[in-house]
């Protein structure tokens, strides 16, 4: 089995498409372990803001076959294909980290390098995976959480963790 981390974000219909999200994701991998749900701004146009969290799981399929279901799920919840990169969203998964695997291949990249660049995917992820080293720069996500330039942020948290969903 392959721990996997996922990035979650929603700013259409967010109040549904959030639980509904995780009903899917448990639905598939089981057990989650989810972040704290985070209020973000938009990064790169105006619009209503984000809720953002990550969640961890399990599984033993291959990277690209989740990233399949994560593309599924986003369609089942109205994402569309031709939708820009910085525009609203009724839901966003990104396969952010797949054990300690590397892969470029075409749109799938892991690790994400939004974990290092975007607060609403490092904050959740150092939260749920604090001790987890990036396999790339070797640093914990909690040291990249410390080190990360806070200047300006408007990101706040607005529900607590959860454990588990099952």
């Amino acid at each position: 089995m392959t721990t996997g981390y996922i990035s979650i974000g929603s700013n259409i219909d967010k109040e549904h498409n959030i639980p509904s999200s995780l009903d899917a994701l448990n639905k598939h991998f089981g057990k989650l372990v989810i972040s704290s749900i985070y209020e973000t701004e938009p990064v790169g146009f105006s619009g209503e803001n984000f809720h953002n969290l990550v969640v961890k799981f399990e599984s033993a399929l291959e990277a690209k076959q989740v990233g399949k279901i994560l593309r599924q799920i986003e369609l089942d919840h109205g994402r569309t294909r031709d939708s820009q990169k910085f525009s609203a969203r009724t839901l966003d998964l990104d396969l952010i980290l797949y054990g300690d695997q590397i892969i470029n291949e075409g749109r799938l990249r892991v690790p994400r390098d939004e974990i290092e660049r975007y607060a609403f995917v490092l904050e959740p992820l150092a939260e749920i995976a604090g001790d987890q080293l990036h396999p790339i720069t070797g640093k914990s996500y909690r040291q990249m959480w410390d080190e990360y330039d806070k200047t300006g942020l408007h990101q706040k948290k607005i529900a607590p963790a959860r454990q588990s969903a099952e």
